[in-house]
């Protein structure tokens, strides 16, 4: 009877396992992706700020450094390092987010560097870690599929 009982309870530990597992799961992709068994990875968000400088520049420069800016990011999202990103609406301090698809702070510090907005001090950022989806740098691809024109 022990045995029996045993038997019942690992047949239902097993049946139940296999009810958790996700059957449209997809290893291969998952490894591209970097995923965790919860489909979930590290990111670091840069929260963009108005910079202290944005006074010093004309319109018209400003209107070049944010040229450049929107140049950056199309360049570090074809790298594969930026997968999202955007603007707040308004006029407040707190101006953008980047979500950048690096191992670390410190990358992502190095990639904010490259920012000419940030070089010019037009913007400043504050770097965190963010644990989301894998599944984000597929946004991109998603995106070129909707958007009528480039940014």
């Amino acid at each position: 009877m022990k045995k029996l009982t045993i038997a019942c309870f690992l047949i239902v530990g097993s049946a139940i396992g296999a009810i958790a597992q996700n059957s449209q799961y997809d290893e291969k992709l998952a490894q591209e992706l970097g995923a965790d068994d919860y489909g979930m990875k590290k990111y670091v968000i840069a929260f963009l700020y108005r910079g202290e400088r944005v006074q010093e520049y004309s319109p018209e420069k400003r209107a070049e450094l944010q040229r450049g800016h929107l140049d950056n990011i199309t360049k570090l999202a074809e790298e594969g390092k930026m997968v999202l990103a955007g603007p707040f609406f308004g006029n407040e301090e707190l101006r953008g987010l980047f979500f950048f698809n690096v191992a670390s702070i410190e990358e992502a510090q190095q990639l904010t560097e490259t920012d000419p907005a940030i070089q010019a001090g037009i913007l400043k950022m504050d770097l965190k870690e963010w644990y989301g989806s894998a599944a984000l740098p597929l946004l991109l691809e998603m995106h070129s599929k909707i958007a009528k024109e480039d940014i």
